[in-house]
């Protein structure tokens, strides 16, 4: 008797041990599949994922994103990126994570929130151009990209800041000046400053902004994040407040290069309302990540166009330590030079398009919208000077932007001799040399510090002996040729300022410049969250 108590204690307590050892192999399985993902680091396929296993929803994720807005753009550092903040945002969330459920995603970009440009039109949103002139402004419909962004699944979240009538300083005459979150008192670059901010402050995964010469690029280096000018005519204008037409386009941005490439890829296709992309027929993809690969180095052939550089020791120390890192991987990197006529005269033939093709296609634009707005580019050139100081409404004095203004409005008609023969002879050529130079060299991309200087402050003195216009800026050679550029973080300088390398390839060569880019990101790892905007509590995703 005293036996089979003793055993039966016995089983007991081996079942007991047994039960300890199950529960712990069951914590223990559980902590070796479990993943932690912080939000501002999540990429969308970590989204995706977290959506999947019913850890994450649309709904909480628009909440999360709406409240990063609150702390770091209406307060805190006080970014000043958002304009205009969807008031239906939660709504739409909702209704994506029911038809989630019920029919499983449209796309990787279902439920997922995107911030766009303000001069980028959606109908249920006012589109402004960042100016008082167009304030309550709502276009007849969605641009072409948003409608794509919708019908995808995207979540339309907030309409950003920028320079106003996209050029100029990094401000607008109906929101203020945007800073830049790695040092409030440097500026984010424009004319996509607001998107730059947005997106390395982590308000969304993916933005978009717009480039006619540098718009994109700029402020993707000054704070830190990925952005891709595309070949002109891989996406559409339709619905797009035009710079010039010549050279405008928009690009995705954000947080990594795998995320711009999805953005990408639900974006393209021909757009009978815009005819440039008929170009794009037989070349675009609806699917670029399958081109990602991290051993895309090896066997590369990189041309670094040092031109650009020796105007910064900080920028060319990480610009050379890039380079290291792709001969590292299996680059061969080769010094290239562009022809110093080319590097004399790119700004010059840059503003003689710009200048005479905003002042005729801005009143195309203004003619789709309001009576009450502006319908040509001397109206706004009047109504401009009646803005002197800081209003009650909080509309603010832009006089940078528009005494450029008075420039365009002087620079001449659309059927100028020199207008023909730059936009018929100048720009053929310089896209045959530089495309001429990539071929000859055998080159798989051209590098070139995106930014040749660290972000300049936010309100610096004039600079009197400064070259006017955009002569000195590198970038401008992907808009002259209507070329692709991708921009990825290379590293920072001392006191912690981005620093951006630029991935430049001959049209249509998104998918090896985007592979390029996420080779060399998987690298270095450069990007970083600024330190005025760090992780909010619960914002990290467990599943």
């Amino acid at each position: 008797m005293t036996q089979c108590r003793h055993r039966r204690q016995l089983m007991r307590l081996a079942s007991r041990q047994i039960h300890v050892v199950v529960i712990v192999a069951i914590a223990l399985s559980s902590s070796v599949f479990a993943e932690d993902v912080e939000l501002t680091t999540a990429s969308i396929e970590d989204i995706n994922r977290a959506f999947d296993t019913g850890a994450l929803t649309s709904e909480r994720l628009v909440e999360l994103s709406l409240a990063r807005i609150a702390a770091y753009d209406d307060s805190g550092p006080m970014l000043n990126a958002v304009i205009f903040v969807n008031p239906n945002a939660l709504a739409e969330a909702r209704a994506l994570d029911v038809e989630r459920l019920a029919k499983g995603r449209r796309s990787p970009m279902h439920g997922i929130p995107v911030v766009l440009k303000d001069n980028i039109d959606t109908a249920d949103m006012p589109t402004t151009a960042g100016s008082f002139m167009l304030k309550g402004s709502f276009p007849p419909d969605d641009a072409f990209l948003v409608r794509k962004l919708r019908d995808a699944g995207a979540i339309i979240l907030a309409k950003l800041n920028m320079s106003e009538f996209a050029s100029g300083d990094a401000m607008s005459s109906l929101a203020g000046p945007i800073y830049n979150p790695h040092d409030p008192a440097r500026t984010p670059s424009g004319s996509s400053g607001g998107t730059g901010a947005a997106i390395a402050a982590a308000y969304a995964p993916i933005g978009l902004g717009t480039d006619t010469g540098g718009s994109v690029r700029g402020p993707s280096a000054s704070n830190g994040i990925v952005g891709l000018k595309p070949t002109l005519g891989l996406l559409s204008r339709d619905g797009i407040i035009p710079l010039a037409l010549s050279f405008d386009t928009a690009g995705p941005m954000g947080r990594s290069v795998h995320d711009v490439a999805v953005a990408l890829g639900v974006m393209t296709g021909v757009d009978t309302a815009d005819p440039a992309t008929a170009k794009s027929r037989g070349h675009f993809k609806t699917e670029y990540t399958q081109y990602l690969d991290a051993n895309a180095l090896s066997g590369a052939r990189i041309g670094i166009a040092r031109d650009f550089m020796d105007s910064d020791e900080e920028v060319d120390w990480i610009v050379e330590a890039a380079l290291q890192a792709m001969r590292d991987a299996g680059a061969e990197v080769v010094d290239v030079e562009l022809p110093e006529w080319l590097l004399d005269s790119r700004g010059k033939f840059y503003r003689a398009i710009r200048y005479r093709e905003f002042r005729s296609q801005i009143a195309d634009y203004l003619a789709t919208i309001g009576p009450d707005y502006p319908k040509t580019l001397t109206e706004m050139v009047r109504q401009s000077k009646t803005v002197t100081a800081h209003r009650a409404d909080g509309v603010i004095s832009n006089p940078g932007r528009w005494q450029l203004m008075m420039k365009e409005e002087e620079s001449g008609e659309l059927t100028d001799y020199e207008y023909i023969a730059v936009r018929d002879h100048a720009l053929p050529l310089i896209r045959g040399i530089v495309g001429g130079l990539i071929a000859a060299e055998n080159l798989d991309a051209i590098v070139y510090p995106t930014s040749h200087v660290r972000p300049e402050r936010v309100d610096p003195d004039p600079d009197p002996d400064g070259a006017p216009g955009s002569g000195g800026s590198p970038v401008i050679l992907a808009n002259l040729t209507g070329f692709p550029d991708l921009i990825v973080p290379a590293g920072f300088t001392g006191r912690g300022l981005p620093v951006a390398i630029s991935f430049m390839g001959p049209a249509f060569s998104e998918p090896r410049l985007l592979s390029l880019g996420f080779a060399f990101e998987s690298l270095t790892k450069a990007r970083r969250l600024p330190t005025t905007t760090p992780p909010l509590p619960g914002e990290m995703i467990i599943y």
